[in-house]
């Protein structure tokens, strides 16, 4: 999960509308808009970037594309190819890490790379630099002395330790406690959520002695009911700790995997797949854990805004690292039955780039709302 923490300032407003990022629940009646303070110049205003310039980007066409994102489903779309794409070189973000820099670990193709997602209905707007500085007028950006903080937390709950009075231990999953880090984020201005690979694995597939509530530990409890039991958790927490007045609460679908022949750890490859899916039909079925979430959240007092990647992630069966993880490795190497293929994380640049998308423009349709 990841946590904001800055000047920017939540408040409760008027509804949110629209299905760019569902609102769960769809009846509650805070809506959060954002107040951007920069911290080097207090008297600065979203107003500023109207003003006047010959070779100013005209906002109106932001404001437009904004209007039409709210009769607009973004995530009823296809992925067309884009020769302004990728947003930034491959190769040139130092902050990658290496087993996602699949140009620098030697990936010889790049179709994955030029692909955008264009809904049917409407079109999202890109967060390009230079539009940014068109519209200000400025060589420079704000500092909005903001910090931003990933917390490692596969289920969102906590991993646990029973201790037996003759000094064995067992671990097991706490269902019934959030993650330990919770804490530190509470009151963050912008919370970002999401669980779902480590569900579907190992133990935590099989459910036998291993989820825990309480003292009592489930000698075999289903994985979608484990799941529900968590995900209830995260949401009482939620409701009981975040003032959505301060705080905006986002949650990031399931992105599924798309091993063939085996699974991570037993063969599963998808290195020759460099084409996305075309046709909807080849789809997987929708992932049970979302509707799961998804009827959670319904029951939630808290607003959670719902980024559904899940569909357009799943045609994306040609943008995962593969056996392109580490750097230097000879064709022999990546080939060999010894290494283990990623067909679950994605390459960058690539399918995540489109989430920070969506989500930068979730955040400045609540910036719209607030004027």
């Amino acid at each position: 999960m990841t946590a904001y923490d800055s000047p920017i300032r939540l408040a409760n407003g008027s509804k949110v509308s629209g299905r760019f990022s569902r609102v769960f629940p769809t009846t509650s009646s805070f809506a959060p808009k954002i107040s951007f303070t920069p911290s080097h110049n207090p008297a600065f205003s979203f107003s500023q970037l109207d003003s006047g310039s010959s070779g100013e980007v005209n906002s109106s066409l932001v404001e437009d594309s904004l209007d039409l994102m709210n009769q607009c489903d973004v995530y009823d779309g296809s992925w067309v190819r884009d020769e302004s794409y990728p947003l930034y070189g491959a190769g040139s973000c130092p902050f990658i890490d290496e087993q996602f820099n699949c140009f620098l670990n030697g990936r010889p193709d790049n179709n994955y790379q030029k692909l955008r997602w264009q809904p049917n209905a409407c079109d999202i707007p890109r967060n390009e630099n230079d539009c940014f500085l068109n519209r200000c007028n400025k060589n420079y950006m704000f500092d909005y002395d903001c910090s931003v903080e990933f917390f490692r937390s596969p289920f969102l709950v906590q991993e646990w330790e029973m201790l037996y009075v003759n000094g064995s231990k067992r671990s097991t999953l706490r269902l019934d406690l959030l993650e330990r880090s919770s804490g530190r984020y509470r009151s963050a201005d912008v919370l970002i959520f999401n669980t779902g690979h480590w569900w579907t694995r190992g133990r935590t597939a099989k459910g036998k002695g291993y989820f825990q509530e309480g003292n009592h530990i489930y000698a075999k409890l289903n994985v979608m009911e484990a799941f529900r039991k968590a995900m209830m958790t995260w949401a009482r927490w939620i409701d009981a700790n975040v003032d959505p007045a301060k705080t905006i609460v986002f949650f990031s679908g399931y992105s599924p995997a798309h091993f063939r022949g085996g699974q991570w750890n037993s063969g599963g490859q998808c290195d020759r797949d460099t084409e996305p899916i075309k046709n909807a039909i080849y789809l997987s079925d929708y992932p049970q854990k979302m509707r799961v979430l998804e009827d959670v959240m319904k029951g939630m007092r808290t607003p959670v805004l719902y980024l559904n990647v899940t569909r357009m992630a799943d045609y994306r069966k040609d943008a995962h690292p593969s056996i392109y993880r580490k750097q230097k490795l000879t064709e022999e190497k990546r080939q060999s039955t010894l290494q283990f293929q990623d067909c679950s994380h994605w390459c960058l640049p690539g399918v995540p780039d489109t989430w920070n998308e969506l989500l930068y423009f979730q955040l400045l349709k609540y910036y719209k709302q607030q004027l």
